[in-house]
């Protein structure tokens, strides 16, 4: 097949293998390279999250609370609690496009209120904290029945003493708060110890759909790339080799059929010019032996 196609067919092809090859196992790399940029992207941007509701609960703890613990003892307000102004917060940042795929918990293993209740996923990160005090952060992927997620973890531990006027024993918290609550859980709470996990998670879709995003737009500008070689490669091959071959084919063509007042044109010095120059040296041997030829025979007959 590829012996009845013309030297700038076979030069086609032969890119166009070369392209195909190139942007498959280009795509492969990059995919994968692409893949985990979105992840490092993404975890960056959750872990401002968990800092900046760490931020808020510090606040919480340290400027709202102390205000309003007096209040405590004839209405319970919410509002006091970190966990209940980091979450309400996060609410409000997810009303903006960017966030509205992300979620927040504080998933922990003794609540006060059951809707931050770890489970057994969540369960085994707590655990795994407390396990490794040196572990900062966790993330993965989670398979859920809705779909697959992503997600960032961190330890969260109880480091102010006044965490522990609600969390050490029911006797201590104030009674609205166990009107509210009961006394089943969020109690026995220690000091410095890992209760729950603060927990960034969104669509795993999020993270390989921007990945592949950015691989189609690199894909799109490497193939850009290809096609511009290819037709700068013909362009190229047409004007330096293929013209001049075509050239050359015609007059030798003509010199066959004893047309000898053509000439060979050498234009350049490459292998081109140099097979031009060479078929020049070939007529003008085969027009001395003809002319030797017909002076033989010439004086042949007059004898």
């Amino acid at each position: 097949m590829l012996k009845n196609l013309k030297l700038k067919q076979k030069f086609t092809i032969l890119l166009l293998v070369i392209l195909v090859v190139g942007v498959s196992f280009s795509g492969i790399a990059l995919s994968t390279v692409l893949q985990q940029n979105a992840k490092e992207e993404i975890t960056a941007k959750a872990l401002s999250l968990i800092d900046t509701m760490s931020s808020v609960r510090e606040y919480t703890i340290t400027q709202i609370t102390p205000e309003l613990t007096d209040d405590l003892t004839t209405k319970f307000l919410p509002q006091t609690v970190a966990a209940y102004s980091a979450r309400e917060v996060f609410e409000i940042l997810r009303k903006r496009p960017e966030y509205r795929d992300f979620f927040y918990k504080e998933a922990t293993l003794n609540p006060t209120n059951l809707r931050d209740k770890a489970d057994s996923f969540e369960t085994q990160l707590v655990e795994r904290f407390r396990k490794n005090k040196g572990l900062k952060e966790v993330s993965g992927y989670r398979q859920l029945p809705g779909g697959d997620i992503f997600y960032i973890a961190r330890p969260l531990a109880i480091t102010k003493e006044s965490c522990l006027v609600c969390h050490s024993a029911p006797e201590a918290a104030p009674k609205t708060m166990i009107e509210r609550y009961g006394t089943a859980g969020g109690f026995n709470w220690h000091l410095n110890e890992i209760v729950a996990a603060q927990i960034i998670s969104l669509p795993a879709s999020r993270v390989i759909d921007k990945a592949n995003q950015s691989l189609f737009i690199m894909i799109m500008l490497v193939s850009t790339l290809f096609v511009a070689v290819i037709f700068l490669v013909n362009f190229f091959l047409n004007r330096e080799v293929v013209v001049p071959l075509k050239r050359i084919t015609r007059v030798a063509e003509e010199v066959s059929t004893g047309h000898m007042d053509v000439e060979f044109e050498q234009l350049t010095n490459d292998e081109i010019g140099n097979l031009a120059k060479a078929f020049k040296r070939m007529k003008l041997s085969l027009d001395m032996a003809m002319k030797r030829i017909k002076r033989t025979y010439g004086n042949t007959g007059s004898t």
